[in-house]
């Protein structure tokens, strides 16, 4: 089921349909799919997103819950491989005007990130002006990187 009015259903009818590019699927399953971020000044910053329509994490199927917490680590640690990041963070409000849809931002945190983008300020990263942010390419770049990673790397499935 997908929603008109919402970002991450109209981008799933699109994967369905006519294929997306690598930012907007890096690696997908029968319930998940992984996109990079599409306003973000961090190279790497994930988006895991159920493959329906639901707005809130106690609306996830048992079988979709049951891989969000492998989802979750397997990311993080794809992007501490292509990355370099000292650690990930995990969160989710799915608060956003046409972002209602639930999703986790997996954020890499470098470890030369300044003290003021730490922890929630990680946010302000997402209001960079459009010439700091990550191009339309270089997230095609780090999206293949780690599809790679996901593909053949030490935690592969």
């Amino acid at each position: 089921m997908t929603t008109p009015d919402c970002y991450a259903c109209n981008k799933e009818a699109e994967a369905e349909s006519d294929g997306l590019p690598p930012r907007e699927c890096v690696v997908q399953d029968r319930h998940w799919r992984v996109a990079h971020d599409f306003n973000t000044a961090l190279p790497g910053w994930l988006v895991l997103l159920p493959r329906r329509h639901v707005t809130a994490v106690h609306d996830l199927t048992d079988a979709e819950a049951s891989t969000l917490g492998v989802w979750q680590v397997r990311l993080s640690r794809a992007l501490q491989s292509v990355t370099g990041c000292a650690k990930t963070y995990v969160v989710q409000f799915a608060e956003a005007e046409g972002f209602a849809h639930v999703h986790f931002h997996i954020v890499p945190r470098m470890a030369d990130l300044p003290p003021e983008h730490r922890g929630p300020g990680v946010f302000e990263l997402l209001r960079r002006p459009e010439r700091e942010r990550v191009t339309a390419e270089q997230a095609d770049r780090t999206a293949l990187a780690l599809r790679s990673e996901l593909r053949d790397g030490p935690n592969a499935e």
